[in-house]
């Protein structure tokens, strides 16, 4: 209670706001207007879905083909996560809580990539408001427990391993025991190790290769690099703390309370077993860069988008604390553009020019966006659309506001 007491007026102004707003039912239960019910041009949403069809990603649909054709080039690119087939062009427009549009495959479930990440991060803030973690400006390393990642026996000789670590602890060295959570929930940690066979310099690799292994380590909070290897590294620390896997933990606190679907799965890899308790635990992946991460479908990626729109309040309780998602919506030193992973900011309107400045949205490969605009209460999802289309998506939603 203590890190959601100073917010407590706000809180319940807010509570009083949110139980007179529309939220959806469990799912398959959401209800739909049509545009005119909610003061919107409908031909204008007609232009908006169009358009949006018409800006389909050309990658292949193939998430594995795809693979191999980008992040697989890179060094230790080999996939170990699951990988499943993308569908069609797919998107939903919400205004006022009411889906209004919708086109494609809504209740497909398909991988979701980096949005992944904003399920990380949420999954970090329940655990904040919980008081796992006191502060997010705390380092890690005191948290941590050694961690034992289960190899399984490939008949190698015990002879072989002897004096070889049995365990890992990913904060001991001089560089790694500076981080704190806050700098892994923005990126900025330059953390430096290997985790699962991926070694943190092999991910997105500076053209220079001679300083992959040699280069001086960024003090933790100066410089921003989106690098999968960390987030993981964040997924396992989280799940070292609460001592149960993360999407149980998720389901429990957060997405059964907004009525997502049983369908949504959250992958790790096939090298990222840990014993904790005595318990066989997964580590899951925050992206979809190597395989695994989220699969969800867009329906449940609007609950997402709306619970985040709405400050973390879902028909008047608190599932995150307002406080957090403020947090995540706080400009990243080294990256103005960053908050907390993976909520992506419009700064003087640079990176959406036709978004409001209050907008921001949660963004994952192929591409998937979950945009949430406070200033229009609105929530638009694409999914498998190019990264070009989107604005041009967004200026036709909002033209249709009458």
């Amino acid at each position: 209670m203590k890190r959601i007491f100073p917010f407590l007026f706000l809180s319940l102004f807010s509570l009083s706001i949110y139980a007179q707003t529309y939220f959806p039912g469990d799912w398959g239960n959401w209800e739909t207007k049509t545009a005119e019910e909610v003061e919107m041009n409908a031909a204008k949403i007609q232009e908006a879905i169009e358009y949006a069809q018409s800006m389909e990603s050309e990658n292949p649909r193939s998430m594995e083909m795809n693979h191999y054709q980008t992040f697989g080039r890179e060094p230790f690119g080999d996939a170990i996560g699951p990988f499943k087939d993308r569908g069609d062009q797919t998107g939903i427009i919400i205004k006022n809580g009411y889906i209004i549009a919708e086109w494609g495959e809504p209740l497909r479930v398909d991988m979701t990539h980096s949005v992944s990440k904003t399920f990380l991060s949420s999954a970090v803030g329940l655990m904040y408001d919980r008081g796992y973690i006191r502060d997010v400006n705390d380092l890690v390393d005191p948290y941590m427990a050694p961690i034992l990642v289960m190899e399984f026996d490939d008949n190698t000789s015990k002879a072989d391993e002897f004096g070889s670590p049995k365990v890992i602890e990913p904060f001991k060295s001089e560089h790694n025991s500076k981080i704190t959570w806050n700098h892994l929930l923005r990126q900025t940690s330059d953390w430096e190790g290997t985790l699962f066979g991926k070694p943190d310099w092999a991910d997105r690799p500076s053209g220079e290769r001679s300083t992959w292994l040699t280069r001086d380590r960024f003090e933790p909070g100066t410089e921003w690099e989106y690098n999968d290897v960390r987030v993981n590294l964040l997924a396992l620390a989280a799940l070292n703390v609460v001592r149960e896997p993360l999407p149980k933990f998720l389901k429990e606190h957060m997405m059964d309370k907004i009525g997502a679907s049983p369908t949504w799965r959250w992958q790790g890899y096939e090298t990222s077993w840990v014993v904790i308790d005595g318990q066989l635990m997964q580590s899951v992946s925050g992206g979809g860069h190597w395989g695994g991460g989220m699969f969800i479908s867009a329906r449940d990626q609007a609950r997402l988008g709306l619970l985040t729109l709405r400050d973390g309040n879902w028909n008047g309780q608190q599932i995150i604390s307002e406080e957090w998602i403020e947090l995540s919506k706080t400009p990243t030193e080294a990256n103005p553009r960053y908050g907390y992973m993976n909520y992506f900011l419009n700064p003087g309107q640079e990176p959406m020019p036709s978004a409001p400045e209050s907008a921001f949205w949660h963004l994952g490969s192929g591409n998937n966006y979950v945009y949430c605009d406070p200033e229009n209460d609105l929530v638009i999802v694409t999914r498998w659309i190019k990264g070009s289309g989107m604005d041009g998506v967004i200026k036709r939603v909002i033209d249709a506001i009458e």
